[in-house]
């Protein structure tokens, strides 16, 4: 199993000139102080608004590239710098994948949004020596039941899975509040890719699963823990593959694939969302 921290940190897909603040190769789980988490409160805000603004302006016709660029200017615009463009290589600001594209398209001029796709739109900012992260799946005009209802039930799983997050609870209990979801209507929980930690790297530890799995640790949550929860359903298998292009991944049945993901941050008696759109 892997996740994309794994995918960046491979060396066959990085180059040299990395900007330092996004790899500090700091390692452990983290404890975020008061400071800290005010920080990545303002990161994960400027993530929230570009989220929210593409969410508004999608519309057929448009590239993904057009939606790449917007991202891009609007983060800088804020004072910050986009998370994922030259991150081990990433070309883009955002990650743009559509219908069976699972996670990491890269946005391209060529690739045209049509109505009844699902695009799923991922991105990050760095803002102050810290990083907010969030992913949004987007029904782009009308889109069948089946593709709604896959987008519904992976946003659903995701807050599902945040209703078992406080100070004292296991990754185990998220990933199976999570699991349960996603099973109980007949679709598949992607586990090749996790969420993570998330702050003064973009992916820190730990890996936060998305099902049951002994082969991952069973952390349990401390208050003042930083995660990127992130939830990738697929609506028939959960198996993947990596186009040519080594970023893109695809369901391997051709099948649609949906993920939301939030910035939070653990509570004593449950969690802020620091990527909340609703504001």
């Amino acid at each position: 199993m892997k996740h994309f921290a794994d995918l960046l940190l491979n060396k066959n897909n990085s180059k040299t000139n990395d900007q330092v603040p996004f790899i500090q190769r700091r390692r452990g789980i983290e404890i975020k102080s008061a400071r800290e988490i005010n920080l990545m409160k303002k990161s994960s805000r400027i993530v929230a608004t570009v989220l929210r603004e593409i969410n508004d302006l999608i519309k057929p016709g448009m590239s993904t590239k057009d939606l790449d660029d917007f991202a891009e200017k609007r983060i800088k615009s804020f004072g910050a710098v986009p998370s994922f463009k030259g991150y081990h290589g990433f070309p883009s600001s955002i990650c743009s994948s559509i219908n069976n594209e699972v996670v990491h398209g890269i946005p391209n001029k060529n690739k045209i949004i049509k109505n009844g796709d699902l695009v799923k739109i991922d991105t990050g900012a760095y803002l102050d020596g810290f990083h907010g992260d969030s992913c949004i799946s987007i029904c782009v005009g009308e889109v069948s039941q089946k593709t709604q209802n896959l987008s519904d039930v992976a946003l659903k799983a995701l807050y599902a899975g945040l209703s078992k997050i406080k100070a004292g609870n296991t990754l185990l209990d998220v990933a199976g509040e999570i699991e349960d979801i996603v099973i109980k209507n007949g679709f598949s929980v992607v586990e090749d890719y996790t969420g993570h930690g998330v702050g003064r790297n973009l992916h820190e530890e730990p890996s936060v699963f998305n099902f049951r799995t002994k082969e991952l640790p069973n952390v349990v949550l401390r208050e003042g823990m930083t995660l990127a929860v992130e939830p990738i359903v697929n609506e028939g298998t959960k198996y993947c593959k990596t186009l040519n292009d080594r970023w893109t991944v695809i369901t391997k049945d051709g099948k649609l694939s949906a993920q939301w993901e939030h910035t939070i941050v653990v509570l004593k008696d449950g969690i802020e969302i620091l990527t909340d759109r609703d504001f």
